[in-house]
């Protein structure tokens, strides 16, 4: 694995290559970065040339300070560029999460540079705003964004050596019924170094800062956030050939967020994780592995 950077959209991006032949970008999200991706980059690498980013705010790529430089345009224009600069004109796409946020955007405006879709655990834009209106669960379930989206964000999240962000990876161990983290302890120490770089932490929060996509507040007559938009399913239709990869687990993106999906997806595969929760990348890379090699090979 080449760690490298790419002068692009007026940033530096880092990004980590591995193999040769057909482009697969991977795209991690919060508050993760490139090393989300290392099982996929070591089974893709073998017929690919398997890329993983650090998004724009995070780890060692560039921090715009301002919060506009993270709506979705810019980090559209993160990928496209980038793969331009790869020495490609098409990929396969692969994004979790926020880099989920930024893969789907990417897949509408540009159709013809992607072949074909992969998404794990990351709603799209229609189906998630129309869960953010209207269904009671997802409003609950997304109440920590309002809490990302403020200014004591980074004063709370990096507390105790970081340790909200840590336990944003403790899932429930059936076994026990106690909370375990998905993250060796070497792992975490990947990770808070990751959030230690300057101006990390904001980054990753800017994200949530400058999405239009949040629940409305509790507060009488607060900020009715995603309910306030009227996306037109007709603007946001995916061409590509996509599999959506979901671990049902998910406490923060529930199951929901697929009901509908078919109206946006004209091609559309879905593999359903049941034991597996957002994190099912590190808790089932093998299984997210076979899913994804099923379908590229198709």
């Amino acid at each position: 694995m080449e760690h490298k950077f790419a002068e692009v959209n007026g940033i530096r991006l880092h990004y980590v290559t591995a193999g040769s032949g057909p482009l697969m970008l991977f795209v991690h999200g919060f508050p993760e970065f490139w090393y989300a991706w290392r099982h996929q980059l070591r089974e893709f690498s073998r017929d690919h040339q398997a890329v993983a980013l650090d998004l724009r705010g995070f780890n060692l790529s560039d921090k715009p300070a301002e919060v506009k430089a993270y709506r979705a345009k810019q980090l559209v224009q993160d990928l496209r560029q980038l793969i331009l600069a790869l020495g490609h004109t098409r990929c396969i796409l692969v994004a979790h999460d926020w880099g989920g946020a930024a893969a789907w955007n990417f897949a509408i405006e540009y159709p013809q540079m992607v072949s074909k879709l992969v998404i794990v655990n990351s709603p799209h834009p229609v189906t998630f705003a129309r869960a953010l209106r209207d269904d009671p669960g997802q409003i609950a379930a997304s109440q920590y964004m309002l809490l990302l989206r403020s200014a004591k964000a980074e004063r709370v999240m990096a507390e105790n050596n970081y340790a909200r962000m840590l336990n944003l990876f403790s899932v429930i161990d059936p076994a026990t019924n106690a909370p375990v983290s998905v993250l060796t302890a070497e792992e975490q120490a990947l990770y808070r170094e990751a959030w230690s770089q300057p101006g990390a932490l904001t980054g990753g929060l800017n994200y949530y800062r400058a999405t239009p996509l949040y629940p409305p507040s509790p507060e009488p007559d607060g900020d009715p956030g995603a309910a306030a938009l009227n996306l037109d399913p007709a603007m946001f239709i995916i061409k590509a050939p996509t599999l959506i990869v979901w671990g049902e687990r998910d406490t923060a993106l529930l199951p929901v967020l697929l009901d509908g999906i078919e109206e946006v997806v004209t091609d559309l595969r879905i593999r359903r994780i049941p034991e597996g929760s957002h994190w099912v990348l590190h808790e089932h890379p093998e299984t997210v592995n076979l899913a994804i090699r099923e379908f590229v090979s198709s």
